[in-house]
C-alpha cells in the first residue's frame, strides 16, 4: 500500500496552514523567513513541518521540498525571491504580511523587504502611534495629542499624514493600504502588517510558557531572541508626548525580560552568562536598583563577593549624587544577604513577570 507521500494529494491530509508552509519550504525557505513571511512564530513553524512529515510518512526537510515539487504544489522557477509565500492555485492576497514595520529602535518599515520612506518625523510619528496600539483604533484626537501634545497643528494635517503613509504602505499588490479608518479611528488591518513589539511579547509569552512547563533552557532561549529584536534608541528622534512615554515603557519593558532571563541562567548555574549580560545592563541603567541587585547577586553566586559589594557601593553613591536618594529597603537587602553569605536574599523575580 503506497505511503502518503507517494499519492501527489497533500490538500488530503494538510490543513491550509501546513499546506503554506509545505508550500514556503518547497521554495527553498528558511524558518525564520517562513515564520515573518506568515507572522507566526519560528517554533510554530518547527511544529508545521513536523506534522507535515509525519502525515505525508516524509523523511526529512529534504523529502520535504522533493515532495513539495511532485505534487505540483511548486513549480520550478517560481521560488520565494519573485513569488510571495502562498500555494499555487490559491486565491487572494499573500498568505502573511508583506509589511513589517519596527518600533523597538529606531522606527522603520518595510514592503516586501524593501525599506520604505515614511517621510518627515511628525508623519512617522503617526505611523508609530498605529502601530504602538497592536491593531485597537486610534482617534483623530489621540493622534493629536500623542504626536503633538499641547502645540496642536493650525490645519488639520492628520488626514494628510494618513493619506501618505496609506500611499506607502500597501497590502500586497492590491490598491488597499495596510491603514484603515472606522468610526473609533485609524488602524492598522489585523494581519496585513508584522510588528516587531507584537513579536517580542509573543517570544516572551512563549518564554514563560517554557518556564512553567519545566524547560528553563527554553525559557532563556526565547527571552534571548526577544531582546534580539530591541535594536538601537527607541523610536529614535520622533517628538511628541507619546514616543517619549513609550520609550520609558519600552525601555522599561526590556529591562524586565533581561531580568526574567538572567533569573533562569542562575538557576540554570550558566552565572558568566548572566553576570555579562547584567554588567551591561546596569552600565545602561547606573540607577536601575533591581538590576543592581541582580547583578549582586549573580556575583555572589558566582563566587565574587567582592565584586558584588563594589557594585552596591558603586549604587549607593550613584543615587546619592543623582537623586539625593539612599539606596531601597530591596538593594539594602541584598547587600547584607551578600555581607551574610546568605544564598536567598530579597525575590526579584516579580518585577520580571
Amino acid at each position: 500500500m503506497p505511503t502518503t507521500a507517494t499519492t501527489g494529494r497533500p490538500s488530503a491530509v494538510l490543513g491550509h496552514q501546513e499546506r503554506t508552509v509545505l508550500h514556503a519550504v518547497g521554495c527553498g525557505l528558511r524558518d525564520d523567513e517562513i515564520a515573518a513571511a506568515l507572522a507566526i512564530s519560528e517554533d510554530a513553524v518547527t511544529g508545521h513541518l513536523a506534522r507535515i512529515l509525519r502525515k505525508l510518512g516524509l523523511r526529512d526537510r529534504a523529502a520535504a521540498i522533493v515532495h513539495a515539487f511532485d505534487c505540483g504544489l511548486v513549480a520550478p522557477g517560481c521560488g520565494p525571491r519573485t513569488q510571495p509565500v502562498v500555494p499555487r492555485g490559491a486565491t487572494g492576497t499573500a498568505a502573511g504580511p508583506r509589511v513589517r514595520i519596527s518600533v523597538l529602535g529606531p522606527l522603520r518599515a518595510w514592503q516586501d523587504g524593501r525599506p520604505v520612506e515614511l517621510g518627515h518625523l511628525r508623519q512617522q510619528a503617526v505611523l508609530a502611534a498605529l502601530a504602538l496600539r497592536g491593531g485597537r483604533a486610534v482617534s483623530r484626537q489621540d493622534l493629536l495629542d500623542g504626536v503633538w501634545g499641547s502645540e496642536p497643528p493650525v490645519t488639520n494635517v492628520v488626514p494628510v499624514h494618513i493619506y501618505r503613509l496609506r500611499k506607502t504602505l500597501r497590502i500586497g499588490d492590491s490598491p488597499d493600504s495596510v491603514i484603515e479608518y472606522d468610526r473609533y479611528g485609524y488602524r492598522l488591518v489585523p494581519g496585513a502588517a508584522e510588528v516587531d513589539l507584537v513579536r517580542m511579547e509573543r517570544l516572551v509569552a512563549d518564554a514563560g510558557a517554557a518556564h512553567r512547563a519545566g524547560d528553563p533552557a527554553e525559557a532563556v532561549r526565547l527571552c534571548s531572541r526577544a531582546l534580539g529584536l530591541f535594536r538601537g534608541e527607541l523610536l529614535a528622534g520622533l517628538p511628541g508626548p507619546l514616543a517619549e512615554s513609550e520609550r520609558l515603557r519600552l525601555a522599561e519593558r526590556r529591562i524586565t525580560v533581561a531580568q526574567r532571563k538572567s533569573e533562569w541562567q542562575l538557576r540554570l548555574g550558566q552565572c558568566g552568562e548572566a553576570i555579562a549580560e547584567l554588567f551591561a545592563l546596569s552600565a545602561e541603567h547606573p540607577l536601575n536598583e533591581s538590576v543592581a541587585a541582580m547583578l549582586m547577586r549573580a556575583l555572589h553566586r558566582g563566587g565574587r563577593r567582592a565584586d558584588a559589594l563594589a557594585v552596591f557601593d558603586r549604587a549607593r553613591r550613584r543615587l546619592a549624587a543623582d537623586l539625593g536618594v539612599a539606596p531601597s529597603r530591596m538593594l539594602r537587602q541584598t547587600h547584607r544577604m551578600v555581607l551574610c553569605g546568605d544564598e536567598t536574599g530579597p525575590d526579584l523575580t516579580g518585577a520580571a513577570r
